[in-house]
């Protein structure tokens, strides 16, 4: 997509001292050097106006982001969901002036004014970038080295999706072949996650990722000196990746080399086999007069004596503000019709990929509207009715296996814990390239179990990166304690709308022997507190089954399922006495005891819980209590039911209510009323054997029973608003 050059009516006077961009190979005009130089100054003065924001990266790396919009990158303005486009990731989200700047530039919606409005109330351009929110924006991105991480997950996919749709194509003559450009910052090298998703990237040899480390040595504490000192490209070669460097200052003297810039990326798209780092050395805040190279061009107002300094060194008139020379829009809007025309010559190819494959295409018209196939749900497992029962992971795994022939669009895998989380699709071949396969798997690069290793972190953003490229759906799994370590990719999750599902395994001190390391406490609490995410703990395999569904059947949240280690009975639904499964759709639903409209008590329970609720009532009732038993996989389904649902499970007249969760207690307070009861674990756990755990910490059916018999007083007494003082229950 290589810009015009038309004649040029510009005569701005830049200072003789700045050393002028190197940018013949490129092709790049007088206009093309002015377009970069009004990048700076429109940065400069974004920051300026709003009196906070990040202008300096956005100021020095102009030339390159310029250069991806206008000259690298295959993207239509006109149409952002275009198939073959190419994807840009801004890892370093502070600088999010470097991305609207372009996207004003390019044409993709964004004007002067939405650049005047950065980072105020109800703009466009909010001091991060924000996916579905502002127009040409493809990921949020803020949290440091999360977007490397999602850029190798829309790597990943970008590979998965090709085995689905165009298998056999050549390297580089499929419609869906197209590269991953992610931008990132000092800082996102300093940031683990992005440490773990490059070593991925370089295991899985991810050919179509190419990442631009902007090296300027500054951070918000000034020189990078005092913290990090390694040598990145080193690092990357280790991890597989193929490295090249670009020193702007190899000279002495600070020259943007944008044909050594261009020749670097060339080399990277042409190298198939490997991800690719090019390390680009600059200034940060080039070229202000005395805050270039400083931590107060990193993450402050230069001040408007600087920013007029910077405007006189470009040949801008030093008070006018968000000025742009009508030659040099209309220059830069012509990317559109570039970006038409390389639509236009993709069409074909795509159109005949159509003829040829119709089985494929309507995959793709399927995978496309996010729809499900017809018939789906007949593929799930219904389990037998079994006292000795099943693990609510194993459940899980054989829902997995059952649903891979059905929904190819399905595919994930564990964090080195397979066989513990039973994320593994039966007979399904690995996500690898075919020299990393092992004994114990086997597979190609457009498999379907993916290995993340003992990465959560990284896993997480993954994980997102693959559901942003929209066409397939993700899971990964690992330890509910361990959720910890995934949490920032877990809360971008829920903030971006995205259906990612989580297998949580080994949820509970049920988990046994491993100890208080690996027994979550608060974790329930935790995850719950997260927006948008929906927590959900079945009871049994049917539940299991259950929950599966209505996780692929959201597609605008993520899904975290919490799952069992140790076995759970499998509910004897068959004579009434017990309501069915299908009712967990709905996040609550009673269990047992529905005859009575106002029970005596209401014991409410998740997950492996509900079995000693059972128990309880049957020893409450031989008193001659009626009681209710709610089933409570999903609080946050049950909070989207109508009320009239929720009064009906819970009736607000009965105030005599217990919980009961072996985790912390923390927001049950809200279910079970001001005489209500809560049994709950309010310290870590120990290491023993589940039963033993149980028993000694006091979640049995007993604590229950005897929590509701104190639930059943306290109701006659007045209202106590809060519940009982200094009691978990």
């Amino acid at each position: 997509m290589a810009p015009q050059q038309p004649s040029s009516g510009i005569t701005a006077s830049r200072d003789p001292g700045l050393a002028r961009p190197v940018a013949d190979e490129a092709g790049w005009s007088e206009v093309d050097l002015r377009a970069v130089d009004t990048v700076r100054v429109l940065a400069a003065d974004a920051v300026q106006k709003t009196g906070n924001g990040h202008p300096g990266t956005a100021m020095s790396l102009a030339p390159l982001a310029y250069l991806l919009f206008q000259q690298v990158m295959r993207h239509d303005p006109t149409d952002d969901q275009w198939l073959g486009r190419d994807r840009f990731v801004l890892s370093c989200g502070h600088t999010s002036l470097t991305l609207y700047i372009q996207l004003y530039l390019a044409g993709y919606g964004l004007e002067m004014k939405d650049l005047e409005a950065l980072r105020t109330w109800g703009s466009a351009t909010p001091g991060h970038p924000e996916y579905r929110h502002t127009r040409g924006v493809e990921i949020t991105t803020g949290p440091l080295g999360q977007g490397m991480g999602s850029a190798v997950g829309m790597a990943m996919a970008g590979r998965r999706e090709r085995g689905l749709l165009d298998p056999d194509a050549a390297p580089g003559t499929s419609p869906f072949d197209h590269h991953v450009y992610v931008l990132a910052s000092d800082g996102d090298m300093m940031e683990g996650v992005a440490s773990e998703a490059a070593s991925l990237a370089g295991h899985q040899q991810l050919g179509n990722l190419v990442a631009f480390y902007d090296s300027n040595h500054i951070s918000i504490e000034d020189d990078t000196d005092i913290s990090f000192s390694e040598d990145v490209p080193a690092r990357y070669a280790a991890y597989g990746w193929h490295v090249q460097t670009v020193d702007w200052m190899r000279t002495g003297d600070y020259v943007e080399d944008v044909d050594a810039l261009l020749a670097a990326v060339e080399a990277a798209k042409r190298e198939r086999s490997r991800p690719s780092l090019i390390m680009l050395r600059t200034i940060i805040g080039w070229p202000a007069p005395t805050k270039r190279n400083t931590g107060k061009a990193h993450g402050s107002a230069l001040g408007d004596e600087e920013v007029a300094g910077t405007k006189r060194l470009l040949g801008f008139d030093p008070e006018a503000s968000f000025a742009i020379e009508d030659e040099v829009l209309a220059h830069t809007r012509e990317v559109k019709e570039r970006g038409r025309a390389a639509r236009e010559r993709w069409t074909p190819r795509y159109e005949d990929w159509r003829k040829a494959n119709p089985e494929r295409a309507r995959l793709l018209d399927r995978l496309t509207e996010q729809k499900l196939p017809d018939g789906w749900t007949d593929h799930l497992p219904v389990f037998a009715a079994d006292p000795k029962g099943m693990a609510t992971r194993k459940a899980s795994g054989e829902v997995l296996t059952a649903l891979a022939p059905v929904l190819p669009e399905l595919w994930g895998g564990s964090a080195d814990l397979a066989g513990s989380n039973n994320t593994t699709m039966e007979g399904e071949p690995s996500f690898i390239p075919e020299n990393r396969q092992t004994e114990e798997f086997s597979g190609n690069p457009y498999g379907r179990t993916l290995h993340f290793g003992i990465r959560e972190h990284a896993m997480g953003a993954v994980l997102n990166g693959i559901a942003l490229q929209s066409l397939t759906r993700p899971y990964g799994g690992t330890f509910l304690t361990f959720s910890d370590y995934m949490r920032p990719a877990v809360r971008l999750a829920a903030l971006m709308n995205l259906p990612v599902t989580y297998v949580w395994t080994h949820d509970s001190i049920g988990l046994g022997e491993d100890g208080p390391t690996h027994q979550p406490i608060e974790h329930l609490a935790a995850l719950r507190a997260i927006p948008g995410l929906d927590v959900v703990r079945p009871a049994d395999a049917n539940e299991t089954t259950v929950c599966w569904r209505m996780a692929l059947e959201h597609t605008d949240r993520p899904t975290g399922l919490v799952l069992t280690r140790q076995n759970l009975p499998v509910l004897d639904r068959e004579d009434g006495t017990l309501a069915p499964a299908e009712g967990a759709a709905r996040g609550a639903y009673v269990l047992a005891g529905g005859s009575e409209p106002e029970p005596d008590v209401i014991l409410v329970a998740t997950g492996s819980e509900v079995h000693i609720a059972l128990e309880a009532r049957a020893a409450l009732t031989g008193e001659g209590l009626t009681v209710r038993v709610v089933s409570m996989p999903c609080r946050e389904w049950f909070a989207e039911q109508p009320l009239s649902y929720q009064d009906e499970v819970l009736p607000p007249a009965v105030r005599a209510r217990v919980s009961v969760e072996a985790a912390v207690g923390q927001g049950w307070r809200e279910v079970v009323g001001d005489a209500g009861r809560i049994v709950s674990l309010e310290h870590y756990g120990a290491s023993a054997d589940y039963e033993r755990l149980y028993k000694e910490f006091g979640i049995t059916a007993e604590a229950v029973a005897a929590a509701a018999r104190d639930s059943v007083r306290d109701a006659t007494e007045p209202t106590r608003p809060g519940g009982r003082r200094g009691e978990a229950g």
